[in-house]
């Protein structure tokens, strides 16, 4: 039966798409079939939405673009904003159906979230609402930098309220001269219910393949 994994973040430009590469690489290394989904990537560089293509080089299967990535938007800020400026309206019913059928393909799937947990996608939808209409547990990633203890508990306070199971986060260090790291780790881990699955060292040239040797999936296999 197939599984799957909502990746959302802290804030923006936290590491989702590092960590969801690394998940996929992790979990095709117990010789399972993993896809990774952007459902909705807003920032466009040269042609080309790079977060998605990292996804679908990592994964073990090919898709149609349009089944990883329904919505594809060229400005680099808040969807709801992105897709105005383009006319288009984001329809969780469309990410919905393209879920579906990847999933009945594949062993796993790593959907990757956009911004943070509660940005907003439309007028009246935000984030939150996708990952409760695909159903999935979230795994959290976690930018170490300052004031990421407040993200963090904020984040899962949002995932609790929506009913959806928190299985996992991950410590990502993007800014090298933080103060007090590992003290920062240890305040999130007495205080989130769920398991650490990794702690990602600061390095902006990091391959997922080599961070996926980082991370501990046996807690999102239990």
């Amino acid at each position: 039966m197939s599984i799957g994994f909502f990746v959302t973040g802290t804030d923006t430009n936290v590491g989702k798409t590092l960590v969801s590469c690394s998940l996929i690489h992790a979990f095709a290394k117990t010789r399972r079939s993993v896809v990774g989904m952007k459902p909705i990537a807003a920032g466009c560089e040269n042609g080309r939405w790079l977060d998605v293509d990292q996804l679908s080089a990592a994964s073990t299967r090919q898709f149609d673009r349009a089944m990883i990535n329904s919505y594809h938007l060229l400005a680099p800020v808040a969807p709801q904003i992105a897709a105005n400026y383009e006319a288009v309206d984001i329809d969780i019913a469309v990410i919905q159906q393209a879920f579906h059928i990847v999933q009945k393909a594949v062993d796993i799937v790593i959907v990757e979230g956009v911004g943070g947990f509660v940005v907003p996608l439309t007028s009246q939808t935000d984030t939150s609402d996708l990952a409760v209409a695909l159903n999935l547990p979230v795994v959290m990633v976690v930018g170490l930098r300052l004031g990421c203890l407040n993200h963090a508990l904020l984040t899962a306070e949002a995932i609790r309220a929506r009913r959806l199971p928190l299985v996992g986060w991950v410590a990502n260090t993007i800014d090298p001269r933080m103060d007090d790291i590992a003290e920062n780790i240890e305040v999130l881990r007495r205080r989130l219910v769920s398991p650490l699955i990794g702690i990602l060292p600061y390095n902006p040239h990091i391959d997922a393949s080599v961070s996926a040797n980082l991370l501990d999936i046996n807690p999102l296999l239990m």
